[in-house]
């Protein structure tokens, strides 16, 4: 039990969000539905507000709730791109780095002994590239967060940098959302629903992965330095 509490806690409350209909208040329905609350309530209280977001941003990501799409792009709309960027990424790091926490704390050995054969080639890349590689993971946007948290876990990957790959890698793809967030006012005008699929446009798509590709090329660097060093 001292090893396994603290993912246990974070399956408890993965269970009660569940249970309860959290899901359901963390909805592009719920943001539509509540915008104008939720803009007055920032403006009066910022700093409040500003706090509030980032621990419940945290939440979501130490909880893997699916739901993290429709708050960053509230965080744009609330706050505008920047700040929401900001904001979002300081509780998806905080959030990332509480599982990563709590996995290798309760689960790495156990886990790694029964990794399926994704996660095995993951844990593989991180044994060999460590910060690099698992950069390259963040900075893609078709790798589960969920699992570019677990996976450095039960690699016996090092904590800082973990949280510093994290830290850096997911600021453009946050960025890009923040910005589609940022103009949902004439969404909501118009009663319709955000183009998520921005993400894959060439002009966005091919930045991000040429930073990947940048970062594989540091961790293939990094793998190759003891073999001729």
């Amino acid at each position: 039990m001292n090893r396994i509490w603290p993912l246990a806690l974070l399956l408890a409350g993965l269970g009660l969000a569940w249970a309860s209909g959290a899901t359901h208040w963390l909805s592009w329905e719920a943001l539509a539905a509540n915008r104008a609350w939720l803009a007055d309530t920032v403006a009066a209280r910022p700093v409040a507000s500003g706090a509030g977001f980032v621990a419940l941003y945290a939440a979501v990501v130490a909880f893997s709730l699916p739901v993290a799409v429709w708050l960053t792009l509230a965080g744009g709309f609330l706050f505008g791109q920047w700040l929401g960027t900001l904001l979002v990424v300081a509780g998806a790091a905080a959030g990332a780095c509480l599982l990563f926490l709590a996995a290798r704390h309760a689960l790495a050995e156990s886990l790694a002994r029964k990794a399926g054969p994704l996660l095995a080639k993951v844990r593989q890349g991180l044994e060999t590239g460590g910060f690099w590689y698992l950069l390259s993971l963040r900075l893609l946007p078709v790798v589960p967060f969920w699992l570019a948290n677990l996976a450095p876990a039960v690699a016996g990957m090092r904590f800082a940098p973990f949280a510093l790959a994290t830290l850096v890698g997911i600021i453009p793809g946050t960025a890009v959302f923040c910005g589609i967030g940022a103009g949902l006012g004439e969404v909501f005008a118009t009663g319709g629903r955000p183009d998520l699929k921005v993400i894959f446009a060439p002009q966005i798509l091919l930045p991000l992965l040429g930073l990947a590709a940048l970062s594989l090329l540091g961790a293939w660097w990094r793998g190759r330095k003891p073999a001729h060093g």
